[in-house]
Formats: structure tokens, C-alpha cells, sequence
């Protein structure tokens, strides 16, 4: 099976908001995700969301307002959808 190139991470927020992110590899995510979001995920304070594809441009979230995580993989065959 090939490996993905890429993973985007679609972040479900109250409102119905959804924001998506990429990360290079599931083990980057996985390390975001269990040192930074998940230790603070009551929390009301911002907390950074790496935006790495993106010069210039940050994203801010409050961890309590996540209400859910989708990761898809992302082939480089696949078609650009963001």
C-alpha cells in the first residue's frame, strides 16, 4: 500500500465551524495532539495550531471548543481539495 504524502486534519468547532490543517506525517500530528491539545483540552485559553503549508498565517483555538478530529491521509495522486 503507498504511503501518504500528507495529512490533513479537519478540526470540528461549536458553531459548526470546521477548519482544516496538514501535517507531514501522522507521527507530527500524533505529537501535536498529545502535547499540546490534549493535556489542555478543557481549557478556554488559545492555544496555536501549526499551520505549516501556510507562510505567514497562524490559527488560534481554543481547545474546549474542539469537538472533534478527522484525519484523512492525502496521496500525492489524490486531488487538492483545500
Amino acid at each position: 500500500m503507498p504511503k501518504p504524502s500528507e495529512y490533513a486534519v479537519h478540526l470540528m468547532l461549536t458553531g459548526g465551524h470546521r477548519e482544516a490543517i496538514k501535517f507531514r506525517t501522522l507521527e507530527d500530528f500524533q505529537t501535536w495532539y498529545t502535547s499540546k491539545l490534549q493535556p489542555q483540552a478543557d481549557s478556554t485559553k488559545f492555544l496555536n495550531v501549526p499551520i505549516k503549508n501556510i507562510q505567514g498565517e497562524y490559527m488560534v483555538v481554543r481547545p474546549s471548543s474542539i469537538l472533534a478530529i478527522r484525519v484523512e491521509p492525502i496521496y500525492s495522486s489524490s486531488v487538492d481539495r483545500f
